[in-house]
């Protein structure tokens, strides 16, 4: 007669130290990203995951960040998203770069004004406005510590290198990258040419032109990111949590296109344990992103032309 033990549920010493090993290697990467491009950026959503990403590089750099932080800003973010960007970029002196796709948004050409269908209005207003960010094409604005408002940035240097706070269960098409991924001058992505990545082994070495995006939390999950964020008390966006009305966003977009979820989590704790009891477990995270649906439920073909 055999006999079936069930493993025990991990312990919080084990997942203290799974947080540890994590928060090293992606201190590790923020490093290695520093030491190899010397035009490097990082982008910031404003969401959970690049707010973790930006809270390790201020541990990676003893308190200081020492890149700009990009933001793409659509102008149709949810408003708490935007006060909150600049909360933390003037109490953590941070230097933050926001651009549009100013042209795209007079002429009208997104979805909200009716003129394009939800891929077409994410290529203006993401895609084809962080290429133009990153290259220095188009305009960027500063954040102006002395002022408290944002200025025309007159250094227009391309920023090469792109550090990224995606996760490779977030959705399918980011379990294909790799910690340093290569992209062409245009920011295409072609998924059959990325670099091998064998026992910690890293290419940071790429050919003139290319450009290079850098994910430090390819191997974070959901439930990893809320547990740090607790551990580390990280401030978030209040939009995750639920105020009294029975939902919450669980990712965070632009308004129209980001529906909040059925949920009662009023705080950090919360969702860790609804994360835990299997709520969410069987459905995407980004389930409430209308673009997602559109391209198939994925990313993939917005992201081989450059989407974050």
């Amino acid at each position: 007669m055999s006999t079936t033990t069930l493993a025990a549920p991990p312990s919080r010493a084990s997942r203290i130290d799974h947080l540890d090993a994590l928060e090293h290697r992606s201190v590790h990467l923020l490093r290695e990203a520093y030491a190899s491009f010397p035009q490097l950026a990082m982008l910031w959503s404003i969401g959970k995951d690049s707010t973790v990403l930006l809270w390790l590089a201020r541990k990676a750099f003893f308190g200081h960040v020492p890149m700009p932080l990009v933001h793409i800003d659509t102008s149709y973010k949810i408003p708490e998203m935007i006060q909150y960007r600049d909360r933390l970029a003037a109490e953590w002196r941070l230097t933050v770069i926001y651009g549009q796709n100013e042209e795209a948004l007079a002429a009208k050409q997104t979805f909200p004004d009716g003129n394009v269908d939800r891929l077409t209005c994410c290529g203006n207003l993401k895609t084809e406005a962080l290429r133009r960010t990153l290259s220095g094409e188009g305009k960027r604005y500063r954040f102006d510590h002395k002022l408290g408002k944002y200025v025309v940035d007159t250094n227009r240097e391309p920023y090469t290198g792109v550090i990224v706070g995606a996760r490779a269960d977030e959705e399918g098409s980011r379990s294909k990258e790799r910690y340093f991924s290569p992209r062409s001058g245009e920011n295409n992505w072609n998924i059959a040419d990325q670099p091998p990545e064998f026992w910690n082994q890293y290419a940071t070495e790429f050919a003139p032109g290319t450009h290079v995006r850098i994910h430090p939390l390819l191997d974070w999950t959901e439930l990893d990111i809320w547990e740090y964020i607790e551990r580390e008390r990280i401030p978030t966006v209040a939009l995750y949590y639920d105020q009294g009305k029975g939902e919450r966003y669980r990712s965070l977009g632009c308004w129209p296109c980001t529906k909040a979820v059925t949920s009662d989590a009023k705080n950090v704790q919360e969702i860790i344990v609804e994360l835990k009891s299997g709520r969410f477990a069987n459905i995407a995270e980004r389930s409430g992103r209308a673009q997602d649906k559109d391209d198939g439920g994925g990313l993939e073909s917005l992201r081989r032309d450059g989407y974050m």
